[in-house]
């Protein structure tokens, strides 16, 4: 086990670090990509989220001067055969707490594998590429690279509060209390052929809190055809985010993704945003990051994915 410098220690986080916690992870997302990319409330949803203890799965790391340096926790909401391993440190002198944080998630992962039942397990973890002491202690403990992940943004300028009129044949209208099952199964559906990881509905109700009128159902020719949904995860910084963006195989290639991304833009220029955003993997097979380029929307950075296999 790689030892801490002398004088740094770590202890398990509370809801009373959020605040600390919410400024380091600002200043790493400063560091690695020039502006902050995290809200208090997505702090704690990464602290409380399901089959994530903030007792058993996450440390923080002090340095010599009791200053927080580092945060690790583990994502699989699911309790699939796979967690994504976050780490954060404050740049430069943070960056000592990297190994040791995570040699103690790669040791909690194996026992986490045990707990949800699976003999083979994965971990992941992200790394902008820019960030070369990270990625060099990935790769020293095992980490190969796998594919690159996009957060794409566009501004709202000049985004009109009426959307443009969809193709021929394709309506879009907000989604109805009564149809979320049939909405989060559609989400689930889309993204089968890919290896985005799906919630349940009940662990996705929770998360995603109740639908709101940036929630959009697309159909085509009366045919329910696909969906996207919003969160006010960045309404703190004036930023629309899409959360899913679902279009089922049957109705793909015919304009219904891109008339719901125009339909939820026009709802965030109405709203006041001043830009909007979402994240994207590349190497999802529907081409996705093609459609988003189409629109207007470019990277705002780009993020290398590194996995290896624990040995339980």
């Amino acid at each position: 086990m790689t030892e801490l410098p002398a004088g740094w220690h770590t202890r398990r986080p509370t809801l009373d670090d959020v605040p600390s916690i919410l400024a380091l992870a600002h200043a790493s997302d400063i560091a690695a990509v020039g502006e902050p990319d995290f809200t208090a409330d997505e702090v704690r949803e990464a602290l409380t989220g399901p089959n994530t203890d903030m007792a058993k799965d996450c440390w923080l790391a002090f340095d010599a001067d009791g200053a927080l340096a580092g945060w690790a926790y583990p994502n699989n909401p699911n309790g699939e055969d796979r967690d994504f391993l976050e780490i954060y440190v404050w740049p430069e002198r943070g960056i000592p707490a990297q190994r040791p944080l995570l040699e103690l998630m790669l040791t909690r992962a194996a026992e986490r594998a045990g707990e949800f039942g699976h003999k083979n397990y994965t971990v992941r973890a992200g790394a902008i590429p820019s960030e070369t002491p990270w990625i060099e202690t990935l790769t020293a403990a095992g980490f190969v690279f796998l594919k690159q992940h996009a957060r794409m943004t566009m501004s709202l300028d000049g985004v009109s509060p009426e959307a443009p009129r969809p193709p021929a044949g394709v309506t879009i209208r907000p989604v109805r209390a009564d149809e979320l099952r049939r909405f989060h199964a559609t989400i689930a559906e889309a993204f089968r052929d890919s290896d985005h990881p799906s919630l349940g509905y009940e662990e996705w109700s929770s998360q995603a809190g109740d639908a709101s009128d940036d929630w959009f159902v697309a159909f085509v020719d009366d045919e329910w055809a696909g969906v996207l949904q919003s969160s006010d995860s960045s309404a703190e910084e004036g930023e629309g985010w899409v959360r899913s963006l679902a279009v089922l195989r049957a109705y793909r290639r015919r304009g219904v993704g891109e008339a719901l991304l125009r339909r939820a833009f026009a709802a965030y220029a109405a709203q006041g945003r001043t830009r909007a955003g979402l994240g994207v993997d590349l190497a999802n097979p529907t081409r996705a990051a093609r459609l988003y380029r189409a629109v207007g929307m470019h990277p705002l950075y780009e993020a290398n994915i590194y996995q290896r296999e624990i040995e339980i």
